[in-house]
């Protein structure tokens, strides 16, 4: 393994003032060590410009690096627009190891090799990596490495973390969050100067930006520590040390006074006092004052113009160029031969303004540093083989400064274009692209649009938008702008929501795309809606476009959106209707091609809420699958229809008393999910459909299991999430069946579970559910209120499954002290739409409810023909219950036994009045 002890040996080896600091580095290494599961941290340095950031990390690298992994990173002011640049930086050296990239971790790897730099990004049409699934694949990469390195855990140093890119600075965060409960197993010192006293702009939903992931790292860190300036007793080493010690008290105080105790400029107003001989005493204060103008601002500036106009430009090419500042490129940006940059870039190190980047002999200034007798000035030398970098980023940004805004422009498209013809991709160039000033050259349009889709396909949309935004500002011509407000909207997909409809929506409104691109514009955007709990707009959009497409795949594509968001709702004003349209347009669907499938899984899931045959909703679900499984194109991944299809093939499999067929997708949505690094809501979403399917078997604690684990991850990712909804609701359903009634009223209370009902339906019926637990509370007349709501909302829209929406049986058993007589009815009206259902589930239900309110007699006959029916299902748990039911009606002790014994299996408590209210 390849360590980088930092920027090179503190000169003097001795950090002045720095004791705290020091030591509070030592205790973390030393936990570290001791503890390298767990024992790491977060350290934050703060300082001005000039404090000494730098020489502090390279000496925490120098006592780490005896029994640690040292890792090091700089943000870079010309770079912080760069995605994963800091994470390459830090990453690389571990991962060039072959046999790292081999073992347990490869396939990690592989999956974020375009991040790293270590893969080409895939070309179009792939589909955008999520931001979450890469942020997720480093930090697992992270913990690998972690467990590689025990014998010497990782340390990561980062220096100027106030120029990292935000995607690094958004993966530090997420590890040292997700991480932070059981312990860190690496060390992470960031050092970077204070936020600037007005607040940055907002960054873009979903995804923080730079400032916000650092300040989040700081208020994680165990300790942070701000370096102040030298006081004038450090001052006076430093002088001393360096001038030798007849220095007098008056001359190293005006040295302190000059420089403000700024390290880096007093290491460097001391280096030209040297060379210029300054006797130091009194009165040279005058003379020292004079040098010390040259040392900050426009003083470093007119002392750069000083050497000349060859130096000058040679400087702001590599103010422009920043790490990329190689020979070659410094030619094609300054125009000179080898020979001319050679001699002007031996002037520049001379004076101490550029040095040979990760030059072993050229450490940057020392602040805390006592510097040792400067040495002469170097002997000219050939160009550096490697890239220039100036001596102190306060020179950068003085130089870049200086630079009039016109030149500056000319030199970013100079290098944009030089890293083209260098065979660099887009994505490098965009950085410069993003600098040029718009001048309506479709050329800059199309390099940034391809910058863009590069950033897209490594998990960097905010890159991606910066991009696309300022390929706008160009501006495009008529023919590409609708199509680059396009792009911008989907890039704008998974972390900008509201931006992402005003881009589509102006898209649309333009001329310009193609009917393909019309198609997916609008499918996206009624995507955005729909998450964004606006379901009837959504529903709108793709109606009134489908109107206007011609007929085919796409205008399929764009009705089955239109059913499924309408069918969602939780309220619409002519459900029937929509039904039946939605019947007659699937009605001779063979599920020949993929528009004809998602069609088919919209109805099957349709038919389902509505009570249909069960026997018309299976052959609509397999009609929907390519031999039993999603077909290519409609798998659990695809962005194209998204992962509703399938699984709402799924669902109504688990509701039509095939669960098994249920678990089987619903396993592999966890598996693709998995494979794709989908940590978040959609593997919350997975195990919430898994819990359905176990529930629908009578497998109630592997239900609960998943169901839990559903809302915990969920959880992670946000509060108040549609899953978050299904999820509480299918957990309260499922603890009340095993008579857990108090934990299930801690998850409603803990979720919210209860009106306000949103604007989405719920899986399975929120108001039902909620209506069985107070019924199990013995709150009867909140209970008869609640489902009787439910009734009347589900009644108006035809939906009558009676498992899907079991308000029915409960309503029943809630009237029956007060009302038998329309108890009665309830339980007949119920029964006759679980025999239009046709499940042995819903017959058994549906005859044991009945038999509450028939004679004893009548009511053993249809308690036996109901355990009939559920001996047929697969839902154990059902079973069980009648069970107990025709037992305690016989009186039979054996009968008694067994129910008992299966409702234990099933993971339900057997006492009568545990699981639903009495009966």
């Amino acid at each position: 393994m390849r360590t980088e002890p930092g920027a090179g040996p503190v000169r003097g080896g001795l950090l002045l003032e720095r004791g705290p600091e020091l030591a509070a580095a030592a205790r973390a290494v030393e936990g570290l060590v001791a503890e390298p599961a767990g024992g790491g941290c977060v350290l934050v340095y703060r300082g001005e410009a000039g404090r000494g950031k730098t020489a502090l990390l390279a000496e925490i690298g120098r006592i780490a690096g005896d029994r640690c992994t040292v890792l090091t990173a700089r943000g870079d002011e010309t770079h912080i627009s760069v995605p994963f640049h800091v994470t390459r930086q830090l990453l690389h050296p571990a991962l060039e190891e072959r046999e790292f990239r081999h073992d347990e971790g490869a396939e990690a790897v592989d999956r974020i090799a375009p991040a790293l730099g270590l893969a080409p990004p895939p070309p179009p049409p792939a589909a955008p990596a999520d931001p979450q699934v890469v942020r997720g694949g480093l930090v697992r990469l992270l913990d690998g490495l972690a467990e590689r390195l025990r014998d010497r855990p990782p340390v990561l140093l980062v220096d100027d973390a106030q120029w990292a890119d935000a995607e690094s600075l958004a993966w530090l965060d997420a590890y040292t969050r997700t991480r932070q409960g059981g312990g860190l197993p690496v060390l992470v010192v960031l050092a970077h100067r204070p936020p600037p006293p007005e607040p940055s702009a907002p960054s873009a939903p979903g995804a923080p930006g730079a400032p916000a992931a650092l300040a989040a790292l700081g208020d994680r860190a165990v300790l942070t520590l701000g370096l102040d300036a030298l006081t004038p007793e450090a001052t006076a080493v430093l002088a001393r040390d360096a001038l030798g010690g007849h220095a007098d008290e008056p001359f190293c105080h005006a040295l302190w006074t000059v420089t403000s105790g700024n390290a880096y400029e007093t290491v460097e107003l001391l280096a030209k006092a040297r060379e210029r001989e300054v006797d130091p005493v009194a009165g040279s204060v005058a003379l020292l004052r004079e040098l010390g103008t040259g040392a900050r601002g426009g003083g470093l500036v007119a002392r750069l113009q000083a050497l000349g106009a060859g130096p000058t430009r040679l400087a702001r090419a590599i103010a422009v160029l920043g790490p990329d500042s190689t020979p070659q490129l410094l030619r094609a940006l300054t125009g000179m031969a080898e020979a001319e940059l050679a001699a002007h870039t031996d002037r520049l190190r001379r004076a101490r303004i550029v040095t040979a980047a990760g030059s072993p002999g050229t450490p940057p200034p020392s602040p805390r540093a006592a510097p040792a007798p400067t040495p002469p000035a170097p002997p000219a030398h050939p160009t550096p083989a490697g890239p220039l970098e100036f001596t102190h980023p306060l020179i950068a940004t003085a130089v870049y400064g200086s630079v009039p805004p016109a030149t500056r422009s000319a030199l970013h498209g100079r290098a944009a274009r030089a890293l083209a013809e260098a065979g660099h991709a887009p994505a490098a160039a965009a950085r410069h692209l993003l600098a040029v000033q718009p001048a309506d050259d479709e050329d800059v349009v199309r390099r940034l649009r391809a910058a863009a889709a590069e950033h897209l396909a490594v998990g960097a949309p905010d890159a991606a938008r910066r991009c696309l935004d300022r390929a706008l500002a160009e501006p495009p011509g008529p023919e590409t702008y609708a199509t680059v407000l396009y792009e911008l909207g989907c890039a704008s997909l998974l972390t900008a929501p509201a931006a992402t409809v005003r881009h589509l929506r102006s898209a649309l409104d333009l001329p310009g795309l193609d009917d393909t691109l019309r198609v997916d514009a609008t499918y996206r955007l009624a995507q955005v809606l729909a998450h964004s709990n606006q379901l009837g707009e959504a529903a709108g959009t793709v109606a009134a476009e489908a109107a206007r497409t011609p007929p085919g795949t796409g205008r399929r594509r764009l009705q089955a959106a239109h059913f499924m968001y309408e069918g969602f709702q939780a309220a619409e004003e002519d459900g029937p209707g929509r039904s039946r349209r939605l019947a007659e347009l699937t009605g001779r669907l063979t599920g020949a091609d993929n528009p004809e499938r998602a069609l088919l899984a919209v109805r099957a899931f349709d038919a389902t809420l509505r009570g249909e045959p069960a026997a018309e909703v299976v052959r609509l679900c397999d009609s929907a699958l390519v031999d039993g499984a999603p077909a290519r194109g409609l798998g659990w991944t695809d962005t194209t229809w998204g992962f509703e299809i399938p699984a709402l093939t799924g669902i109504a499999y688990a509701f039509a008393d095939r669960p098994d067929r249920a678990r089987a997708l619903f396993g592999e949505a966890m598996r693709a999910f998995e494979i794709s690094g989908w940590s978040g809501a959609h593997l919350a979403f997975a195990h919430t459909l898994l819990g359905l399917a176990h529930r629908r078997r009578g497998d109630l604690p592997r239900a609960q299991h998943h169901l839990e684990e559903g809302l915990r991850l969920a959880d992670r990712v946000g509060r108040g999430l549609p899953v978050h909804w299904d999820t509480a609701c299918l957990l309260v359903d499922t603890l009340l069946a095993r008579g857990r009634t108090a934990e299930a009223r801690d998850v409603a209370d803990r979720y919210a579970f209860g009106p306000p009902w949103p604007g989405a339906i719920v899986l399975p019926d929120g108001p039902s559910v909620l209506g069985r637990l107070l019924l199990a509370e013995g709150r009867h007349e909140e209970a008869a209120h609640t489902l009787e709501a439910a009734a009347e909302a589900l009644t108006v829209r035809g939906r009558h499954h009676v498992l899907w929406a079991p308000w029915p049986f409960d309503l029943a058993r809630a009237l029956a002290p007060t009302d038998p007589d329309r108890a009665a009815r309830v339980a007949t009206e119920a029964h006759a739409h679980a025999e239009r259902l046709g499940t042995p589930t819903a017959r058994g239900e549906a005859l044991r409810c009945l038999a509450l309110f028939a004679a004893p007699a009548e009511s053993r006959r249809l308690l036996t023909r109901a355990v009939a029916h559920l001996s047929e299902s697969p839902s154990r748990y059902e079973e069980s219950r009648a069970r107990l039911d025709l037992a305690r009606a016989t009186g039979s002790a054996t009968a008694l036994a067994e129910a008992t014994s299966l409702a234990t299996t099933c993971g339900a408590v057997t006492a009568r009045a545990s699981t639903h209210p009495p009966e």
